[in-house]
């Protein structure tokens, strides 16, 4: 079974690219939403992150305090990189997991969905790379859309944040071009095609 990754920076369509792929039958393995749900349910997570950023990583009731996590350690580098060296083997473990059990169901490939695919390492798990390219302007103007709570220059700080896209063009085994002038159908298809062969 074959282990495909797929990035590209905020905006850039990553997202609906893995639900096509989910509708031609594929497993996709959301790795900021599996981030969450490790955070909050790994024991020994849990207990280092307390031990990293004190008791208030969890509130009253057990449950990840984001809102202070987020407001410690994402300003920081040095923080962040600590969250990220706990958080990211959890993570891999997590996947690992996940990758035997899709495994042992028969599929042909299965994709990991992840922005930071590159700078977490996650890429060395996997046997091929799809980044997800769409220009600059393309991907502010689709987050601004989204998200209306987010400012440009916050959009521009999580750009500044993320590998560029020409580099992660430049390491990709696969390019799907989400810029409004490549339809994405075709190109999803094509790719399956090729995975399942």
């Amino acid at each position: 079974m074959r282990t495909i990754g797929i990035t590209g920076g905020i905006g850039s369509g990553k997202s609906v690219v893995c639900r096509l792929f989910q509708v031609l039958g594929a497993p996709v393995y959301d790795s900021d939403a599996r981030a969450k749900w490790v955070m909050a349910h790994d024991l020994q997570l849990r207990d280092e992150l307390r031990a990293a950023f004190g008791v208030e990583t969890f509130d009253a009731q057990g449950q990840l305090n984001r809102t202070y996590l987020a407001r410690v350690a994402f300003p920081d580098p040095v923080q962040l990189a600590r969250l990220n060296a706990l958080v990211h083997p959890h993570v891999g473990r997590d996947f690992a997991d996940w990758t035997a059990a899709r495994r042992a169901q028969g599929y042909p490939y299965v994709l990991k969905e992840a922005a930071l695919l590159y700078e977490s390492g996650a890429y060395q798990q996997l046997d091929r790379i799809i980044t997800v390219f769409a220009p600059l302007e393309i991907r502010q103007a689709r987050v601004l859309r989204r998200d209306p709570h987010r400012t440009p220059d916050d959009i521009q700080n999580i750009i500044g944040k993320q590998m560029s896209e020409e580099e992660k063009m430049q390491r990709a085994d696969y390019i799907i071009r989400n810029d409004e002038q490549h339809l994405l159908i075709p190109q999803v298809l094509q790719l399956d095609k090729e995975f399942r062969s």
